[in-house]
């Protein structure tokens, strides 16, 4: 079996960069490629073919793809490409900050949907107060949002019920399939490519395509878009292997840690690269709601003992890892992994 080998600190480095980068380039792509449903196909293409390619050339073992499995995987894949379609229009019609403060929201939802319909218990006072703060800080960054759009607060909505569905229903039903990492991220994105041509048809974008192409013959290439959506492409594969190999290699309060850092340095970037933004007020309610968040995943987590990394170096064993990993692919907008937080 092949494996490839990193240190522990250049996979955490390596997971911090595209995790953070990763929601402000894929802005920066929607804003110079406005073809949201053409944006996500070249982001599955690249998916799927990059672990197809790592797999025939022995770096990554994943599942062969049956038409048996694929019917069975093909409710969670149908989910999943609408999680990614109303992100992806989301962030082309709102900030970078608008999508953190509503992905959020979903541990409400969640909690909300958990205990009204799969008879879990109440949360705790901590995963409660949690709760409150996400909410009373959301509440706060709509009411000083003034670029608050219907469009824009519509497709955020509908992000929250998909992402939100996904995590309750969907991610439950696809572990049962028995497939390891790298095969849910194959069926996932090729399943979704294959959805893509009917969203197109049915959202009337083929014909905004269709007109761009009529009226630019000629004229087609943009090197812009082009960096823009190759980097958006790039990015999305290197997040599903360094998010997925970082969780292997620390420990989930690490782990945590540095999601919650990836945040912070994603308002960061993007308060710093342009005038995309929310205002100062909508900034610090966005803190809170990850702060809310990081108080959350506090109350919820089992307390485990921590995975000690003593050795200098760690190896990516890429067969028979069906371990249920926490990932952030809907987090940063991009159909690399297997939507599961």
């Amino acid at each position: 079996m092949s494996s490839i080998q990193f240190t522990t600190s250049g996979l955490v480095v390596g997971y911090a960069l595209s995790s953070s980068l990763l929601a402000v380039i894929n802005k920066y792509a929607i804003t110079l490629f406005n073809y949201p449903g053409l944006l996500t196909a070249l982001q599955y293409l690249t998916s799927a073919l990059g672990v197809w390619v790592l797999g025939k050339l022995g770096f990554l073992h994943h599942d062969a793809f049956t038409i048996e499995t694929a019917k069975k995987f093909l409710p969670a894949a149908f989910v999943f490409y609408l999680a990614i379609f109303t992100n992806t229009n989301l962030l082309r019609h709102a900030n970078v900050d608008t999508f953190i403060v509503f992905r959020s929201l979903t541990p409400l939802l969640v909690a909300i949907a958990d205990t009204a319909f799969r008879k879990q218990p109440c949360p705790s006072k901590l995963t409660f107060a949690s709760l409150v703060i996400i909410l009373g800080a959301a509440i706060g960054y709509v009411a000083t949002d003034s670029a608050f759009t219907l469009t824009a607060y519509s497709w955020a909505v509908a992000y929250l019920i998909t992402i939100t569905t996904e995590m309750v229903y969907i991610k439950h039903m696809v572990m049962n399939l028995g497939l390891n990492t790298w095969g849910f991220v194959l069926y996932n994105n090729l399943l979704s490519l294959m959805m893509a041509p009917v969203f197109w048809v049915l959202t009337g974008e083929y014909s905004e395509v269709f007109a761009f192409l009529g009226e630019n013959t000629g004229n087609l290439f943009d090197l812009d878009a082009f960096f823009a959506v190759s980097l958006s492409c790039l990015f999305g594969l290197l997040i599903s292997f360094f998010g997925f190999a970082a969780r292997r290699a620390i420990s989930a309060t690490a782990f945590t840690v540095t999601g919650v850092v990836n945040k912070f340095l994603t308002v960061v970037i993007n308060v710093l690269i342009w005038d995309k933004h929310a205002s100062p007020i909508g900034i610090v309610c966005l803190c809170f709601t990850i702060i809310g968040g990081v108080l959350y995943q506090q109350s919820v987590t089992d307390r485990r003992p921590p995975i000690i990394q003593s050795n200098a170096s760690w190896k990516i064993e890429t067969k028979n890892e069906t371990d249920n990993f926490e990932d952030d692919s809907q987090e940063t907008g991009i159909p690399g992994k297997l939507a599961s937080v």
